[in-house]
Protein backbone atom coordinates (compact mmCIF):
# COMPACT_ATOMS: atom_id res chain seq x y z
CA UNK A 1 0.00 0.00 0.00
CA UNK A 2 1.39 3.37 -1.02
CA UNK A 3 2.04 5.72 1.88
CA UNK A 4 0.49 9.16 1.98
CA UNK A 5 2.69 12.21 2.07
CA UNK A 6 3.73 13.49 5.46
CA UNK A 7 3.77 16.95 3.94
CA UNK A 8 0.00 17.16 3.74
CA UNK A 9 -1.08 19.69 1.15
CA UNK A 10 2.51 20.49 0.26
CA UNK A 11 4.95 23.32 0.79
CA UNK A 12 3.94 26.87 0.24
CA UNK A 13 5.61 28.54 -2.70
CA UNK A 14 6.73 32.06 -2.03
CA UNK A 15 7.12 34.48 -4.89
CA UNK A 16 8.25 37.93 -3.90
CA UNK A 17 7.51 40.41 -6.65
CA UNK A 18 8.71 43.96 -6.35
CA UNK A 19 7.33 46.70 -8.56
CA UNK A 20 8.85 50.13 -8.27
CA UNK A 21 6.63 53.07 -8.99
CA UNK A 22 7.65 56.54 -9.91
CA UNK A 23 11.40 56.32 -10.25
CA UNK A 24 11.49 52.91 -11.88
CA UNK A 25 10.92 54.30 -15.36
CA UNK A 26 13.35 54.74 -18.16
CA UNK A 27 13.31 56.76 -21.33
CA UNK A 28 15.92 57.84 -23.84
CA UNK A 29 17.38 61.26 -23.27
CA UNK A 30 15.55 63.82 -25.31
CA UNK A 31 16.72 67.15 -26.70
CA UNK A 32 14.71 69.84 -25.00
CA UNK A 33 14.70 73.61 -24.89
CA UNK A 34 16.12 75.11 -21.74
CA UNK A 35 13.27 77.60 -21.45
CA UNK A 36 9.63 77.44 -22.41
CA UNK A 37 8.26 80.05 -24.76
CA UNK A 38 5.43 82.22 -23.52
CA UNK A 39 2.15 82.11 -25.37
CA UNK A 40 0.58 85.33 -26.64
CA UNK A 41 -0.53 87.98 -24.16
CA UNK A 42 -3.92 87.37 -22.67
CA UNK A 43 -3.63 83.59 -22.79
CA UNK A 44 -2.53 81.07 -20.21
CA UNK A 45 1.14 80.34 -19.69
CA UNK A 46 1.52 76.56 -19.72
CA UNK A 47 4.63 74.40 -19.63
CA UNK A 48 5.08 70.65 -19.37
CA UNK A 49 7.61 68.15 -18.04
CA UNK A 50 8.36 64.78 -19.66
CA UNK A 51 8.00 62.44 -16.69
CA UNK A 52 9.87 59.48 -18.23
CA UNK A 53 12.86 61.70 -18.95
CA UNK A 54 12.71 63.29 -15.52
CA UNK A 55 12.65 59.92 -13.77
CA UNK A 56 15.55 58.55 -15.81
CA UNK A 57 17.77 61.63 -15.35
CA UNK A 58 16.98 62.94 -11.86
CA UNK A 59 19.84 61.70 -9.66
CA UNK A 60 17.57 61.08 -6.69
CA UNK A 61 15.54 58.67 -8.82
CA UNK A 62 18.70 56.94 -10.03
CA UNK A 63 19.88 56.41 -6.45
CA UNK A 64 16.44 55.35 -5.26
CA UNK A 65 15.94 52.85 -8.09
CA UNK A 66 19.38 51.34 -7.50
CA UNK A 67 18.73 51.06 -3.78
CA UNK A 68 15.28 49.49 -4.09
CA UNK A 69 16.40 47.04 -6.76
CA UNK A 70 19.24 45.97 -4.47
CA UNK A 71 16.87 45.62 -1.52
CA UNK A 72 14.46 43.58 -3.64
CA UNK A 73 17.21 41.22 -4.76
CA UNK A 74 18.33 40.74 -1.15
CA UNK A 75 14.80 39.88 -0.08
CA UNK A 76 14.33 37.44 -2.95
CA UNK A 77 17.62 35.72 -2.11
CA UNK A 78 16.70 35.47 1.58
CA UNK A 79 13.29 33.96 0.90
CA UNK A 80 14.62 31.58 -1.75
CA UNK A 81 17.30 30.28 0.61
CA UNK A 82 14.85 29.68 3.44
CA UNK A 83 12.37 28.01 1.09
CA UNK A 84 15.06 25.63 -0.21
CA UNK A 85 15.96 24.72 3.37
CA UNK A 86 12.30 24.06 4.17
CA UNK A 87 11.88 21.90 1.08
CA UNK A 88 14.96 19.89 2.05
CA UNK A 89 13.54 19.38 5.55
CA UNK A 90 10.21 18.25 4.12
CA UNK A 91 11.96 15.79 1.79
CA UNK A 92 13.95 14.41 4.72
CA UNK A 93 10.82 13.86 6.81
CA UNK A 94 9.01 12.29 3.88
CA UNK A 95 11.86 9.84 3.38
CA UNK A 96 11.82 8.92 7.07
CA UNK A 97 8.09 8.36 6.83
CA UNK A 98 8.31 6.15 3.74
CA UNK A 99 11.09 4.04 5.26
CA UNK A 100 9.18 3.52 8.52
CA UNK A 101 11.65 5.46 10.66
CA UNK A 102 8.77 6.88 12.67
CA UNK A 103 7.75 4.30 15.24
CA UNK A 104 4.57 5.94 16.54
CA UNK A 105 1.68 7.95 15.20
CA UNK A 106 2.60 10.70 17.65
CA UNK A 107 6.04 11.06 16.04
CA UNK A 108 4.44 11.48 12.62
CA UNK A 109 2.00 14.09 13.94
CA UNK A 110 4.82 15.97 15.68
CA UNK A 111 6.85 16.03 12.46
CA UNK A 112 3.84 17.37 10.55
CA UNK A 113 3.23 20.06 13.17
CA UNK A 114 6.88 21.11 13.11
CA UNK A 115 6.86 21.37 9.34
CA UNK A 116 3.60 23.33 9.34
CA UNK A 117 5.02 25.76 11.90
CA UNK A 118 8.11 26.33 9.74
CA UNK A 119 5.86 26.96 6.76
CA UNK A 120 3.88 29.53 8.74
CA UNK A 121 7.08 31.21 9.92
CA UNK A 122 8.33 31.47 6.35
CA UNK A 123 5.03 32.96 5.18
CA UNK A 124 5.16 35.46 8.05
CA UNK A 125 8.71 36.43 7.06
CA UNK A 126 7.60 36.87 3.46
CA UNK A 127 4.74 39.13 4.53
CA UNK A 128 6.94 41.20 6.83
CA UNK A 129 9.65 41.74 4.23
CA UNK A 130 7.10 42.67 1.59
CA UNK A 131 5.45 45.16 3.94
CA UNK A 132 8.82 46.68 4.85
CA UNK A 133 9.69 46.97 1.17
CA UNK A 134 6.39 48.64 0.34
CA UNK A 135 6.78 51.09 3.25
CA UNK A 136 10.29 52.08 2.18
CA UNK A 137 9.16 52.44 -1.42
CA UNK A 138 6.30 54.71 -0.33
CA UNK A 139 8.73 56.76 1.78
CA UNK A 140 11.07 57.40 -1.14
CA UNK A 141 8.22 58.08 -3.56
CA UNK A 142 6.91 60.72 -1.17
CA UNK A 143 10.36 62.23 -0.73
CA UNK A 144 10.87 62.31 -4.48
CA UNK A 145 7.48 63.93 -5.11
CA UNK A 146 8.05 66.53 -2.39
CA UNK A 147 11.46 67.44 -3.79
CA UNK A 148 10.00 68.01 -7.27
CA UNK A 149 7.09 70.07 -5.96
CA UNK A 150 9.40 72.19 -3.79
CA UNK A 151 11.68 72.87 -6.74
CA UNK A 152 8.82 73.75 -9.09
CA UNK A 153 7.35 76.14 -6.52
CA UNK A 154 10.66 78.00 -6.35
CA UNK A 155 11.26 77.71 -10.10
CA UNK A 156 7.87 79.18 -10.93
CA UNK A 157 8.41 82.32 -8.84
CA UNK A 158 10.25 83.82 -11.78
CA UNK A 159 8.69 81.83 -14.64
CA UNK A 160 5.13 82.52 -13.51
CA UNK A 161 3.46 79.72 -15.45
CA UNK A 162 -0.26 79.29 -14.87
CA UNK A 163 0.12 75.53 -15.20
CA UNK A 164 3.06 73.13 -15.21
CA UNK A 165 1.72 69.78 -16.30
CA UNK A 166 3.22 66.32 -16.52
CA UNK A 167 3.52 64.47 -19.81
CA UNK A 168 3.81 60.71 -19.42
CA UNK A 169 3.42 58.39 -22.37
CA UNK A 170 0.32 59.36 -24.34
CA UNK A 171 -1.57 61.18 -21.59
CA UNK A 172 -1.07 64.31 -23.71
CA UNK A 173 -1.60 63.48 -27.36
CA UNK A 174 -0.09 66.63 -28.87
CA UNK A 175 2.44 68.94 -27.24
CA UNK A 176 4.54 71.71 -28.72
CA UNK A 177 8.17 71.13 -27.80
CA UNK A 178 8.78 74.84 -27.22
CA UNK A 179 6.74 74.54 -24.01
CA UNK A 180 8.88 71.64 -22.74
CA UNK A 181 10.79 72.65 -19.58
CA UNK A 182 12.05 69.15 -18.75
CA UNK A 183 15.72 69.99 -19.19
CA UNK A 184 15.40 73.06 -16.98
CA UNK A 185 13.69 71.01 -14.28
CA UNK A 186 16.14 68.09 -14.41
CA UNK A 187 19.14 70.42 -14.27
CA UNK A 188 17.63 72.37 -11.40
CA UNK A 189 16.72 69.28 -9.42
CA UNK A 190 20.15 67.72 -9.83
CA UNK A 191 21.81 70.97 -8.80
CA UNK A 192 19.79 70.96 -5.58
CA UNK A 193 20.08 67.24 -4.88
CA UNK A 194 22.62 66.12 -2.30
CA UNK A 195 22.89 62.39 -1.72
CA UNK A 196 22.31 61.61 1.95
CA UNK A 197 25.08 59.66 3.73
CA UNK A 198 22.57 56.95 4.67
CA UNK A 199 21.59 56.51 1.02
CA UNK A 200 25.23 56.23 -0.02
CA UNK A 201 25.95 53.69 2.71
CA UNK A 202 22.94 51.58 1.79
CA UNK A 203 23.88 51.57 -1.89
CA UNK A 204 27.48 50.65 -1.07
CA UNK A 205 26.33 47.85 1.25
CA UNK A 206 27.81 49.35 4.41
CA UNK A 207 24.34 49.30 5.96
CA UNK A 208 22.85 45.81 5.84
CA UNK A 209 19.22 45.55 4.83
Amino acid sequence: MKKNSIIGTGLITLAATFALTGCNKSAPEEKTNTQATEIPAGGLKIAYVEIDTLMSQYNFCKDYTLLMNKKGENIRATLAGKERALQAKAAELQKKYETNQFTTKEQVEQAQMTLAKQQQDLQALNDRLMNDFAAEQAKYNTEMRDSIQAFLKEYNKSKKFDYIISKAGDNILVANAKYDITKDVVNGLNKRYKQKPEMAEKISGKIKE
